[in-house]
């Protein structure tokens, strides 16, 4: 089955509702962008999720050891980088990495290879002026008959509607979304609850 990840998750409440509705895995951003979620808050939420919830932090270019700190500090069990970071630099985070791609073309995804170490490959859409969670998804052709070295997550304009064809044309381990289970730049619990039904084909 197809795991889910919900991304910038912000309160209690949110990440309650996510985890009850199904959701495997909750992100936390620790990077500039209107998700930020300072350590103390997150840590606080963490605290207070159900056990099997994996816990995700989102960093972007940010300084090796500012990483591990809040790593540790929020006891956080994958750091997923959207910059870019070195192959080097993953190794050296000290937990498992999701490395996240923006897709442009085939070409874009030609480091790819470059990244054997990472526990998984995240697959987002290029957009100049953010990296991740705008809301626009990519042509899912271009990745079509490629050979990823790791566990492939999906993200990029995801939502409800089109999450179950999204699966169904990458075959992908897992999806991420952030936006598109949003409201007015809020989480949405009912949209939440309707995503990962759809990601899960009904079945949660």
């Amino acid at each position: 089955m197809v795991r889910v990840k919900i991304c910038g998750i912000t309160d209690l409440r949110t990440a309650l509702g996510a985890a009850e509705a199904g959701a495997d895995a909750l992100g936390f951003v620790f990077a500039p962008s209107r998700r930020k979620v300072l350590p103390e808050v997150a840590r606080d939420i963490i605290r207070a999720l159900p056990p099997f919830v994996a816990r995700v932090g989102v960093f972007v270019d940010q300084p090796l050891e500012e990483v591990r700190e809040i790593a540790a500090y929020c006891a956080l069990e994958f750091v997923q980088l959207h910059g870019r970071e070195s192959p080097d630099y993953c190794r050296r985070v000290g937990r498992p990495v999701i490395k996240a791609f923006r897709v442009r073309d085939r070409a874009s995804l030609s480091r790819v290879e470059d990244y054997p170490d990472v526990a998984a490959i995240l697959l987002d859409t290029y957009t100049p002026a953010a990296l991740g969670g705008a809301g626009v998804t990519f042509d899912w052709e271009i990745v079509g008959g490629i050979s990823f070295p790791r566990p492939v997550i999906l993200a990029g304009g995801l939502h409800p509607a089109n999450v179950a064809q999204a699966i169904a044309r990458v075959q992908p381990y897992g999806v991420d979304v952030s936006s598109g289970v949003e409201t007015g730049g809020r989480k949405d619990l009912a949209k939440i609850r309707a995503f990962i039904r759809q990601a899960k084909g009904g079945v949660v």
